[in-house]
């Protein structure tokens, strides 16, 4: 009798074990090939199966077009707002219907779902699936299963742009949102030159990708941008100004290009 209670208990001790460590090795497993992540990805309605607009990184109409469309928001990915406009590659994993390579996404939006890090534009979760039938069954699913990687940026050769926000008013308040930040880097903090006093002083991030300052300084104001990315972070000074003439809407290079 004893025999046969030490055998279970051997027996029981073992499978637990096994599940222990089945439970500690999956989240190794889902990051180890090639530095993907398991998730979970969805995606949000929309009239012309573009992106929002509305999305709350500020991009207002490039978030809806950019990357042809294929958008998402994410959740802990936000970090605040520097990830808005980080890319990623995501694909699910039901074989029969999932392209190898799946979606390129870029990040305009924040949103929030069942355990999921992506809530996608119809336009970029249909390129998850193979086909256009494909596509229409991962659709009935609703949310899926799916791996994920940042991966560079890539904007065809267009430089790190800064665009005056529509609430900005000259000269008493300027508010700027950054587009087209190309590679893996984060925008994490934007400081403009105050002349008068020698020093550059920080702008205040409002929201998303936008960035402010009450009595900006008068005349040409220049800026410089910190960079995070690559296991690295750093200062880069845009090449331009804004021009002291400045208004909502108005749009400036910076002859920075990032990839």
């Amino acid at each position: 009798m004893l025999d046969t209670l030490s055998f279970n208990m051997e027996l029981n001790f073992k499978h637990q074990l096994g599940l222990l460590c089945v439970t500690l090795l999956l989240p190794v497993l889902c990051t180890s090939q090639d530095s993907f992540t398991c998730s979970r990805a969805t995606y949000y309605g929309s009239p012309d199966c573009y992106g929002n607009p509305r999305g709350a990184c500020g991009f207002g109409e490039y978030g809806k077009t950019v990357n042809d469309g294929n958008v998402a928001g994410v959740s802990w990915l936000w970090k605040n707002g520097s990830g808005c406009g980080a890319c990623y590659q995501v694909r699910c994993k039901i074989p029969q219907f999932c392209d190898d390579y799946g979606a390129y996404v870029v990040v305009t939006d924040y949103g929030e779902g069942d355990r999921t890090d992506f809530i996608m534009s119809p336009r970029a979760y249909s390129r998850l699936g193979r086909n256009a039938d494909a596509s229409a069954e991962l659709f009935k699913y609703g949310v899926v299963d799916v791996e994920y990687r940042r991966v560079p940026c890539r904007y065809g050769g267009n430089n790190l742009l800064v665009k005056v926000n529509e609430h900005s008013r000259n000269p008493h308040y300027l508010a700027i949102l950054i587009l087209y930040v190309g590679g893996t880097y984060d925008v994490t903090a934007v400081e403009l030159w105050q002349e008068d006093c020698q020093e550059w002083r920080r702008m205040r991030r409002a929201f998303g990708t936008v960035f402010d300052a009450e009595n900006p300084p008068r005349g040409d104001i220049k800026l410089r941008f910190q960079l995070s990315g690559n296991a690295e972070q750093y200062w880069v000074q845009s090449k331009n100004v804004i021009s002291s003439d400045w208004e909502a809407g108005a749009v400036y290079d910076s002859e920075i290009q990032l990839g």
